[in-house]
């Protein structure tokens, strides 16, 4: 027999939760209300993240469990699913943003604005939270940059970490600050926050040029090589999810993997000791309330790209294809 539902205050919300002890990690015996605890403990951190970006959700509304997997746009079948336009029958108190696709379609895609949209996601099934990062205020110019470095199989964290660290040296340098976190796996993004100003493809042509940079920094380590099977270099650096309608896992998001593990904010003086592991669904709570978001002051100084764009132009480099 299920259990009933519960209904929980979250801030002026009452927010109802079905089905509230469905196993969503069943090795760590996890259920789905142990996972809305999970964003209420840390609600001030994701909110901070998503707060009035469109955001895609990523529903696993049956739990992690062996052999699950993701429908994609080929298979179209899967046990979770991708959803990028406000759900039926959501509360009236959900608000949206109107965006368009590089295809020309448009959707309104939900645009959190309060700890209770998080919540009400969550009873959906939603684990990962995939922000634009764009305001809903002007969706056609970012106000931040991600720069994702994606290691190459078997490519341990350990060597992105010598990475994310000239990132930051030469972010310095150009007197920008770059806030680091884990993916929940063995990568690493640096965001930064800038001025919105510039188009996706300018974005893209920055983090490129940035990219370009780390190669000659570090010719052993660093790729901007595309094509998965040319890259020779542990470490890419993912220009591209910087286009339109590419988006990176928010702060705080849970991984569907078996250890429930989180994408966490980090200061830089604990980047050398920190593994991904360290983060999960039951540590992270503790660390908020101890540490609060290293993320903090992400929104604060708005940097201009024009000395990354500067960098482009010396390089010769267009603006890439989408991809």
């Amino acid at each position: 027999m299920a259990t009933a539902a519960e209904e929980i205050q979250v801030g002026e919300r009452l927010v109802r939760v079905s089905s509230p002890d469905k196993p969503y990690f069943p090795e760590r015996g996890l259920t789905k209300l142990d996972v809305v605890h999970y964003f209420l403990a840390v609600g001030d951190g994701i909110l901070r993240a998503l707060r009035d970006r469109p955001t895609m959700l990523e529903r696993w509304p049956r739990g992690v469990f062996e052999g699950a997997t993701i429908a994609t746009r080929q298979t179209n079948k899967g046990d979770a699913f991708y959803q990028k336009r406000l759900p039926a029958g959501a509360p009236e108190w959900v608000r949206t943003a109107h965006i368009s696709f590089p295809s020309g379609r448009t959707a309104d895609e939900i645009a959190p604005s309060e700890l209770a949209v998080v919540i009400w996601a969550a009873n959906m099934g939603t684990l990962r939270f995939h922000p634009w990062p764009v305001s809903a205020s002007d969706v056609e110019r970012p106000d931040q940059l991600r720069i994702d470095l994606d290691p190459m199989p078997g490519v341990g964290f350990e060597q992105v970490v010598p990475v994310a660290r000239e990132v930051n040296a030469f972010l310095a340098e150009l007197g920008m600050t770059g806030y680091p976190k884990t993916t929940g796996g063995r990568g690493l993004h640096v965001y930064l926050s800038v001025e919105p100003r510039w188009s996706f493809g300018e974005c893209r042509r920055a983090v490129l040029a940035l990219g370009r940079e780390m190669q000659r920094r570090l010719p052993e380590l660093v790729t901007t090589t595309w094509w998965r099977d040319q890259r020779d270099r542990p470490v890419f650096i993912d220009y591209n999810q910087m286009a339109r309608d590419h988006t990176v896992t928010s702060a705080y998001s849970i991984r569907p993997t078996p250890q429930a593990l989180v994408s966490a904010p980090l200061e830089w003086a604990e980047l050398d000791d920190a593994r991904p592991e360290d983060f999960d669904v039951l540590s992270m709570p503790a660390r908020f309330a101890e540490r609060g978001d290293p993320h903090a002051g992400l929104d604060g100084d708005r940097h201009s790209l024009e000395p990354l764009l500067e960098l482009a132009d010396r390089d010769g480099l267009e603006a890439p294809p989408e991809r």
